[in-house]
């Protein structure tokens, strides 16, 4: 915890965190904080104008990172077919045998893939995997016949960002060993995929504020006019 605190008051002494920065004087910022001994996520975080107790206004999707995300992903595939999708790059497939284990309390995977035939079955298991995020979803192009394709895009770099019961969205966009242009790269594409998934419906300031940090360090606020066009 004072390791932690120290590096704290290093990154607050190093820049005005009260203070908005263009966003390649941000990722410059947060390059001279203080770093931890393992290679830290970088998140961007939104605050959405949205009213996320409107169900028409939920932000949700998907965006391939440029330069990947610099997480290890583990992917399930639920199917019925699991030698083709071990195969394909899958790190676990199958389907009773796997929901079995889920039931008893497995989790060790990051994304869940289903073939839409599975899908049918997985839904029972609905009840353990929404909570965690785990659930395989169309519209994040985890349920798909395409098993080969969408375990490639999942363990090239594509995120999902989906907004909370406050307004917020979080995205890991990479690792503090990336490259300042590799950052930015990342983040803009991640703000041109949630601004294109604006609701139709919404009127006004669609993106609040914006902010980059790493696991360790605290926020490095974006200028608004890095975002505004949204």
């Amino acid at each position: 915890m004072e390791k932690h605190s120290k590096r704290y008051r290093g990154a607050q002494a190093s820049a005005d965190l009260a203070k908005e920065y263009p966003l390649p004087e941000a990722v410059e910022i947060l390059s001279r904080f203080p770093k931890a001994k393992f290679d830290e996520t970088i998140e961007l975080s939104l605050r959405l104008g949205v009213d996320p107790t409107a169900g028409e206004q939920m932000v949700r999707g998907t965006t391939p990172l440029p330069n990947g995300s610099g997480k290890k992903v583990r992917v399930l595939v639920f199917t019925d077919n699991p030698k083709a999708a071990l195969d394909a790059g899958a790190d676990y497939a199958g389907l009773q045998e796997m929901m079995a284990k889920i039931n008893e309390g497995w989790l060790d995977f990051d994304v869940a893939i289903a073939t839409t035939e599975a899908m049918k079955t997985v839904r029972t298991i609905a009840r353990v995997l929404g909570p965690k995020g785990l659930m395989p979803n169309p519209k994040s192009g985890t349920v798909t016949d395409d098993i080969p394709g969408g375990i490639k895009a999942v363990k090239a770099g594509r995120v999902e960002f989906k907004m909370d019961k406050t307004g917020n969205v979080g995205v890991g966009i990479g690792k503090r060993s990336f490259a300042p242009g590799q950052i930015l790269e990342n983040v803009q594409a991640v703000l041109d995929a949630v601004g294109k998934a604006k609701p139709a419906t919404f009127k006004g300031n669609y993106i609040k504020s914006v902010a980059l940090s790493s696991s360790q360090s605290p926020s490095v606020r974006i200028a608004s006019s890095e975002y505004s066009r949204y």
